[in-house]
């Protein structure tokens, strides 16, 4: 079995993983990024690519964001359609002032990872080690050890960029899966969907049946679509669902859905998997660890999406990684400085997003939200602001802004 030594060790070469190691590119670490897969891999996800995945490129380098453009396995999307328990359409336009090709785009997972994964394959700093699982990981005196089937990796710090089964997490974190704050999911990709949004909006269909949860349909690159539902896990357990069955019914039979999916065709069987949402705080570093992305629980429990706050929090963890090799800090202590500034920058999104979820379950109040803003253009533009900011989206989790809507009172 051979050995290697880094300074840094990022398990996981997903757009967590991949941000954290390009923000380090101009360090003199020497890093390797180990993956037990071999890429192009997928990934079963959404596949949406919000505004601020571009924004978050931007920030890590401009000229990141010109590869983005160049990239052309993507699909601008203009905006979301929601989709009322009663089935009423509300059409919310995206916007993004930093971007003016489009606010968000839409990517296979298979792709876009594989953008991300090309960003740092030639860097002069990182070794990658793709097709490697790691296995056991251990303190070693004031090392850390990991052991794959081939090779030992000794490092001073690890990142924990693997993922919602996080190995890193299992042996160093303290993440438990707990079914309240984790949702269930599938996905199934088809070719021959129709009634699209001209502008490619990404759409989330709120259905009684699914409710806390939602089901999506994605417009792809060349003529398909990524197709599938969520829905919280402790909800799965409690009304013991059988989703698969969910899906089926709803694609086939739903009013919204049965034309749409008439010449439709599936181009791979359904696909599962979990989601740990960022409806909890938790502790997400410790000694000689840093957890990033799914491993940390950052994904949005209203939407599902967390493209973003992977790709953020691996912009953090290398911000406080090359501080603390700065000061030779390895600590617990030191390293729950990143705790606290994803704290400062995603929890009060997170905290909103839980509880908008929660209101999920009064589907009235969903039909009536949806039909305030189709017949009233200032309601409309006002829910499209809320979208974008989240100072604004703490309004739409306070009765107040209920009450207003029922009575008129809003401008």
């Amino acid at each position: 079995m051979a050995n290697h030594h880094f300074d840094l060790i990022i398990v996981g070469a997903g757009p967590a993983g991949c941000t954290c190691a390009y923000q380090l590119r101009h360090t003199k670490l020497r890093i390797a990024v180990i993956d037990k897969a071999t890429f192009p891999r997928d990934k079963i996800c959404g596949d949406a690519l919000s505004a601020d995945v571009v924004n978050q490129l931007d920030r890590m380098d401009p000229t990141l964001v010109d590869s983005f453009k160049k990239f052309n396995q993507k699909l601008p999307s203009q905006g979301v359609s929601f989709f009322a328990p009663n089935g009423q359409k509300l059409d919310i336009p995206f916007t993004n002032p930093n971007f003016d090709e489009a606010a968000g785009y839409i990517s296979k997972r298979v792709d876009f990872d594989q953008f991300m994964f090309d960003q740092i394959k030639d860097q002069a700093n990182v070794e990658l080690f793709v097709n490697e699982k790691i296995e056991k990981i251990e303190y070693e005196s004031d090392l850390v050890k990991l052991e794959s089937k081939l090779h030992t990796f000794t490092s001073k710090l690890i990142i924990g960029a693997d993922g919602a089964y996080s190995v890193v997490n299992k042996y160093l974190g303290n993440i438990k899966v707990e079914k309240e704050h984790y949702c269930a999911g599938l996905r199934q990709y088809y070719k021959n969907v129709n009634g699209f949004n001209d502008q490619n909006h990404i759409e989330l269909h709120f259905y009684k049946e699914l409710l806390p949860g939602y089901f999506w349909v994605f417009p792809l690159p060349n003529g398909q679509a990524n197709v599938g539902l969520g829905m919280l896990s402790s909800e799965v357990s409690k009304r013991q669902l059988n989703l698969k069955s969910i899906l089926y019914d709803l694609i086939h039979n739903h009013p919204n859905l049965k034309d749409r999916f008439k010449n439709a065709e599936p181009i791979e069987d359904i696909k599962g998997f979990g989601l740990p949402i960022g409806s909890k705080k938790r502790a997400i570093s410790g000694r000689q660890f840093l957890l990033l992305g799914d491993a940390a629980s950052l994904i949005d429990p209203f939407t599902g999406e967390g493209i973003g706050n992977a790709i953020r929090s691996g912009r953090i963890a290398a911000e406080v990684v090359e501080e603390a090799f700065y000061k030779n800090y390895f600590d617990s202590k030191y390293l729950h400085k990143y705790d606290q500034i994803i704290e400062h920058k995603m929890r009060n999104e997170l905290r909103i997003s839980r509880s908008m979820q929660k209101l999920l379950k009064y589907p009235k109040l969903f039909n009536f939200v949806v039909k305030k803003a189709n017949s009233n253009s200032s309601v409309r533009t006002l829910l499209t602001s809320m979208l974008d900011n989240v100072d604004l989206k703490k309004e739409l989790i306070k009765p107040r802004f209920y009450i207003q809507l029922l009575f008129g009172s809003l401008k």
